[in-house]
């Protein structure tokens, strides 16, 4: 195996603003060539975290993958002059707090419902493969909504349920800039809870009414991340795959390749196709049937 940190790159699509950003790389695995969450579910498919540096202070979104990326983020915000950092969670998946350890002297934000989700599944978490022990949990919960200032910046932290039932999100008013953690991905949303699709969707048309310019989601392509990030129309992507997926699974249609299910947004450049999504899609499917009792 390779180096833990050896393919992390850090951009900057923003002033102040870094993505950690690692995987979608041909042929290296991280952590053992035996299935495991860490290669086989985000580090194939590509994974952020992110940081807001204002001043000697720094806001991280999601500790990464590993102590080692989360001690490699730390580093490089150390490098940079900052000396308060604070974490926020997007949700309670292991992709999203496995550095945490890292952070445990810091205040560390989380919603409610995160931290119940981490409680619930500590052991399973703390034994996962790579395990994940300790985990350190959230020290600093909300329920909805929370606005913190990061230097200058007015930084804002909205409760959605998409993808997860703890979808927390960051919102910069000022830049109408968007850090959508899991409730976004591109290629396509991983249906983790296929039994609240409708609940999914009617938080993306939520989500689609605010003034968003662009978006910065936890699972998406380097480059496009790097350039600034993806527009709304991501938000569109999303809720139309769940909606053709529960409407052809509902029907008894067939919905074939991912690469053909969603060919219209992948024309008008809203998603790129990923391969290792077709994964991802082929679980989604499975998912939702079995949520939906059919055949």
């Amino acid at each position: 195996m390779t180096n833990m940190t050896s393919t992390l790159t850090i951009l900057e699509p923003y002033p102040g603003i870094y993505a950690y950003y690692d995987g979608r790389v041909a042929g290296v695995r991280l952590y053992s060539q035996v299935s495991n969450w860490l290669d086989d579910g985000a580090y194939e498919l590509g994974i952020a975290s992110y940081a807001i540096v204002g001043g000697n202070e720094a806001l991280v979104y999601d500790t990464h993958i590993s102590l080692d990326h989360a001690r490699a983020i730390r580093g490089h915000l150390e490098g940079l002059g900052v000396t308060t950092i604070r974490v926020v969670l997007s949700h309670w998946h292991k992709d999203h707090v496995a550095g945490n350890a890292a952070f445990a002297d810091c205040e560390i934000i989380a919603l409610n419902l995160t931290a119940e989700r981490l409680e619930e599944n500590r052991e399973k978490i703390e034994a996962a493969t790579p395990p994940i022990r300790p985990l350190v949990m959230p020290n600093r919960l909300f329920a909805e909504t929370l606005t913190l200032t990061v230097g200058q910046r007015q930084v804002e932290l909205h409760y959605f349920a998409i993808h997860s039932a703890d979808g927390n999100v960051i919102w910069l008013p000022e830049e109408r800039l968007l850090f959508a953690g899991d409730t976004l991905e591109d290629t396509v949303t991983y249906v983790s809870e296929a039994d609240q699709t409708a609940t999914h969707i009617a938080e993306l048309a939520r989500l689609r009414q605010w003034p968003i310019a662009k978006i910065l989601p936890s699972h998406g392509d380097r480059e496009r991340i790097a350039s600034g990030g993806y527009g709304p129309d991501l938000i569109d992507a999303n809720r139309r795959y769940i909606e053709r997926l529960t409407h052809a699974i509902s029907v008894g249609a067939p919905v074939g390749s991912l690469k053909d299910f969603v060919a219209e947004e992948i024309s008008t450049g809203a998603i790129h196709y990923f391969q290792p999504y077709e994964a991802v899609h082929r679980s989604n499917v499975e998912r939702v049937r079995a949520a939906l009792g059919a055949r």
